[in-house]
């Protein structure tokens, strides 16, 4: 695959990726604002891993489209009030391989397909669709795994509220090594202030 430089000015590519995500916003509007949270996470936690330019872009634009499968989701599920069958569920699931797909149709995004498609994994292979473990997880998807992870639980759901930030932070310390890359969570949890900061929060 050609090697492809993100941080070039060919492409505003984060104008074409609010356009895109703009497109799911209005299926589900419960994801207003949300890719745009874990995309910015996501590069407080690049910035802190100290990767390079080109990779923290990469992952940037990953984030922001983590969730772009979710177009090929059944408005009966995607938009349900409540809790999701298993039938539904698996349905949902089906969400990571979906907007792989939809970034392998451009020459330029496909990079990031494997980063999206993996983003549901857990450190510990008992996540999906493949149950991937440890480094065979695409380090993109590690990143966006844990920041996904804190808007979730800190965002008002159907079928609960919004959890504290100290009670987020508990979550992933305990699931270090199960859900999340143990390193890369450390390096979350030991600069929260500076992570949760990006949502307005400290």
């Amino acid at each position: 695959m050609t090697n492809c430089n993100f941080c070039d000015d060919e492409i505003n590519y984060h104008e074409i990726i609010d356009c895109i995500t703009f497109a799911l916003d209005t299926r589900d509007p419960y994801t207003g604002g949300h890719s745009q949270r874990v995309s910015d996470m996501a590069l407080e936690v690049c910035k802190i891993l100290n990767l390079d330019k080109n990779e923290t872009e990469k992952i940037h634009i990953a984030a922001h489209l983590h969730d772009i499968g979710k177009i090929g989701v059944p408005d009966a599920v995607l938009q349900k009030q409540g809790k999701l069958t298993e039938d539904e569920w698996q349905q949902m699931k089906k969400h990571p391989e979906y907007g792989a797909n939809i970034l392998k149709k451009s020459h330029r995004l496909s990079e990031l397909s494997e980063i999206v498609l993996m983003h549901h994994e857990r450190f510990d292979g008992k996540g999906y669709p493949f149950g991937k473990s440890g480094a065979e997880i695409p380090l993109g998807a590690r990143i966006i795994a844990i920041c996904d992870s804190i808007d979730a639980m800190t965002s008002n759901r159907c079928y609960r509220k919004s959890l504290s930030f100290e009670t987020c932070y508990n979550e992933i310390k305990i699931n270090l090594g199960k859900m999340y890359d143990p390193q890369i969570g450390q390096k979350v949890l030991d600069n929260w202030s500076q992570i949760i900061g990006v949502l307005g929060q400290s």
